[in-house]
C-alpha cells in the first residue's frame, strides 16, 4: 500500500478534498497539507518522509517544496495536476479532476 500526500497552499479546499476522496481507498493511506505557513497543516518533514508519492495543485506547491525540502525529494514522485485555486470543499467537479489525476498512478 502506498502513502500519499497531497498539497495544495492553505489546505483548505483542494488537498482536504483529496485527502477525503482517497480516505477509505484500500489501496492507499492519505495526508495533506498546505505549503503556506497559515495552513491548517503546514508540510512538514515528516510528511515528505512518510509520502510514497506527492500530488500537488499547481506547479507553485512543486517549486515550494523543492525549495524547502529539496534533500528529502531526491527520490520522491511529485505529480501536478494542475488544479486552480477555484473550487470549494467537496466541488464536484474538482472530484472528478482529482481522480482524474490519481486513479492513473494507482
Amino acid at each position: 500500500m502506498q502513502n500519499i500526500l497531497f498539497i495544495c497552499s492553505r489546505n483548505q479546499w483542494r488537498s482536504p478534498t483529496a485527502e477525503k476522496v482517497y480516505a477509505r481507498d484500500p489501496r492507499v493511506h492519505v495526508r495533506s497539507a498546505g505549503t503556506s505557513p497559515k495552513a491548517k497543516h503546514t508540510v512538514n518533514a515528516k510528511d515528505i518522509a512518510w509520502a510514497d508519492s506527492i500530488f500537488v495543485m499547481e506547479h507553485k506547491h512543486k517549486e515550494r517544496l523543492k525549495a524547502q525540502f529539496g534533500r528529502l525529494l531526491q527520490y520522491k514522485k511529485i505529480i501536478v495536476m494542475d488544479i486552480p485555486d477555484e473550487y470549494g470543499y467537496m466541488d464536484k467537479e474538482l472530484i472528478e479532476m482529482i481522480k482524474a489525476s490519481v486513479e492513473g498512478y494507482l
